[in-house]
């Protein structure tokens, strides 16, 4: 139970995070959530959580590091074999050579073991941690690549030497040609296990969805559950996991246009699942290093902490320093401009920011070697995690400073204009035919909830509009009820109906305080009325003169709505639009719907939508950003009517 607890508690220190960084986006992300956990960590009523290492790995990084992996362009990696050789492999080694025999050099308290065991810690970055302080400013995209081919094998890359330094710091003893023989059979181990057990998942995916097309009860389980089964299986035979679920990943890639192809439902479901599954990961591993600073801090004196963030901002200018000079020396080839060299080395350097792999080694430090406790192992994991609080904190200064806003080519005001725009384009197509009035209001009203999230209504315009509505509908009924076209009984009693109907959507102060008064005093003389209007209700041919009156009026209304809408009062005039079609929707209710017409009229007004796109594109008065961002979110809304069928 406290396991569960402590995993709640995560996820709901996440959702905080992303709530306060929604208010304020200016700081990245995972400060807020190292924030957060640093909240929980010190309130009294939270329990202390403690996630093994080998859990952590399994059921947190072995997902994330699949599904970079599967995002993975399998083309592109094969192009830049040897630049992500050349940051994942032999930087990586490189890194934990100097910094390991520096800080043996410097601080003999820590034996080369040790040494190495930390340097291993902090050599792999964090994609994720870039992306999040990278948000708002425009990261070039040479070094932007680099840095994502960086992060999705660096990472085994440190695992193997942590676990090589962590066996001879075991052994006591250490083997060149053992541990370079050991290097590759756990590298190669982990690559070939991946493609192998990718390959047959693939394949058994392909296999089931060939015989059953929308099967996403067993393919999405399957998909999640592929990290945590390659991982597992590749640590049983002793070569990389990590390793092993990022080639599963990249199999998965190379196998995508096949994949999606053979259910479009599918496929837009395990998306927009494991988005959601890494974004939480992600945000977890930041919560739980927040989580464990305070416990780790409270082992340590005040001197010792002075020497320990001396010690781990030296450790952070000699890696930084490291990765500057591979860029510059060309040992990575960063295919930009040769004048913006010294500037990519730079945002190299300082895009080597640390996160998950880094927290997650550092919790995997044994706690016993030998059978004795090994007494440096809260120095190492606090040195780790300063090292990465200093790399966020660099990163979070220093590139809104270094590189420009990332600016869109359109406004959100603009996109909300155009949106409304667009949508109402179709209604008003919709709204010039003149049969089916019931599914048009229905099909309508949907169209309409395309627009919901999107306008803000000024309160006294659409209360200004509903009544002088109301006051074209009473003309109207006076009009008819000379043409002798209705009897007197329905006239009048459409017109009791529709009386009601407005008092009820009136906020006008005093005037609705009124109304209710007089009606709460009329109490049972409108009691004996409801039951005749009701007894009238029950009679067919009244039914069918009240909504043949009803479409009377409200083209009437339309009518009026097309003469005084303006692009001020838009969003005021979509409201009383809707107000009267759930009007009309409500009185045929009990009437069945043509599904075939509403289909009708819902691919008309889908194409429709994206035809007045494409005209405003034409006419210059949106740019192509903004016109796919609208197609983009109209193909959408369109996705989850067809998938509502």
């Amino acid at each position: 139970m406290s396991t569960i607890f402590g995993i709640i508690t995560l996820i709901v220190a996440v959702v905080i995070a992303n709530i306060a960084h929604l208010f304020y986006p200016r700081l990245p992300l995972a400060v807020y959530q190292i924030i957060i956990g640093i909240v929980f960590a010190v309130w009294p009523t939270i329990p202390t959580f403690e996630l093994e290492p080998e859990t952590f790995l399994l059921l947190i990084i072995a997902p994330l590091m699949f599904n970079d992996g599967q995002n993975a362009s399998f083309r592109t990696l094969s192009k830049n074999v040897k630049q992500i050789l050349s940051m994942t492999v032999y930087l990586a080694i490189f890194t934990v050579l100097v910094a390991g025999l520096g800080l043996h050099a410097t601080v003999p308290a820590f034996t080369l073991p040790l040494a190495f065991m930390l340097a291993a810690i902090i050599t792999p970055t964090d994609a994720v941690a870039v992306k999040s302080l990278t948000t708002g400013v425009a990261m070039p995209k040479n070094v932007h690549q680099t840095l994502e081919y960086e992060s999705l094998f660096n990472d085994a890359s440190g695992l193997v030497l942590f676990s090589l330094a962590a066996t001879s710091l075991s052994s006591g003893k250490f083997s060149f040609l053992t541990s370079a023989s050991t290097f590759l059979y756990v590298f190669i181990g982990g690559i070939l296990m991946g493609v192998i057990t990718g390959w047959l998942i693939v394949g058994l995916r392909l296999f089931l969805m060939r015989t059953n097309v929308d099967i996403g009860q067993i393919v999405i389980p399957i998909n999640l559950m592929t990290p945590i089964v390659v991982y597992w299986l590749a640590e049983e035979i002793h070569t990389s996991g990590i390793l092993a679920v990022v080639a599963a990943g990249v199999m998965h890639s190379l196998l995508n246009d096949r994949l999606r192809l053979t259910s479009t439902k599918v496929q837009i479901a395990t998306t927009t699942l494991w988005q959601i599954v890494s974004d939480t990961l992600n945000g977890i591993v930041f919560v739980f290093l927040g989580l464990s600073l305070p416990q780790v801090l409270g082992a340590t004196t005040p001197q010792s902490l002075e020497t320990l963030i001396i010690i781990a901002v030296c450790l952070y200018l000699l890696t930084a320093g490291i990765r500057y000079f591979w860029a510059r020396l060309n040992f990575v080839d960063l295919q930009g401009h040769p004048t913006q060299q010294p500037k990519d080395a730079l945002l190299l350097a300082l895009g080597g920011i640390h996160g998950t792999i880094t927290l997650a080694l550092a919790f995997s430090i044994p706690l016993t070697v030998k059978g004795a406790p090994l007494g440096l192992r809260n120095t190492m994991i606090l040195i780790a995690a300063l090292v990465i609080l200093i790399s966020i904190t660099v990163g979070a200064i220093v590139f809104p400073k270094l590189l420009p806003p990332k600016k869109k080519s359109y406004s959100r005001a603009e996109f909300r204009y155009f949106l409304i725009q667009t949508v109402q384009t179709a209604i008003n197509r919709v709204n010039e035919q003149t049969s089916h009035p019931l599914e048009r209001a229905a099909v309508i009203d949907q169209l309409s909830s395309q627009m919901t999230l999107t306008y803000q209504v000024d309160a006294t315009v659409y209360q200004q509009l509903l009544e002088k509505c109301y006051a074209v509908e009473t003309k109207t009924l006076n009009e008819l009820s000379e043409t002798g076209e209705f009897s007197s009984f329905t006239l009048k009693l459409y017109f009791k109906l529709i009386t009601q109907n407005m008092t009820s959507h009136s906020h006008l102060g005093f005037r609705s305080l009124h109304r209710a008064v007089i009606q709460r005093l009329k109490w049972h003389r409108t009691q004996r009325r409801l039951r005749v209007v009701q007894a009238a209700l029950a009679s067919t041919e009244v039914q069918k003169s009240l909504r043949t009156l009803l479409a009377r009026t409200t083209w009437a209304v339309n009518d009026y709505l097309n003469q005084v809408q303006t692009a001020e009062n838009d969003n005021e005039v979509i409201m009383v639009r809707r107000l009267y079609l759930n009007r009309i929707r409500s009185f045929g209710r009990h009437h069945q719907l043509d599904n075939e017409v509403m289909h009708q009229l819902f691919v008309t007004a889908f194409q429709d939508e994206h035809n007045a796109i494409q005209q405003a594109l034409t006419d210059g008065d949106i740019n192509s950003d903004l016109a796919k961002a609208l197609n983009e979110h109209i193909s959408v809304d369109e996705l989850v009517y067809m998938q509502s069928l």
